[in-house]
């Protein structure tokens, strides 16, 4: 059996990675922290956008 790592992440998904309330999500986003698309009315957030954030976060803790 293989697992499907995905591509696109939900905000509540992101947002559960990361241990942090949606408010909080939403204001990364709204700080253009965390990269985003929507289609239609649904926003995503790309694993690579979250993967780069974490990093960024990882190097000014260093």
């Amino acid at each position: 059996m293989s697992t499907v790592i995905p591509v696109a992440l939900t905000v509540p998904e992101v947002m559960a990675a990361l241990r942090m309330s949606r408010s909080k999500g939403y204001d990364l986003i709204r700080a253009k922290k965390l990269a985003t698309f929507t289609e239609g009315r649904s926003r995503r957030i790309p694993a690579d956008a979250l993967a780069a954030y974490i990093r960024t976060k990882m190097e000014e803790n260093a």
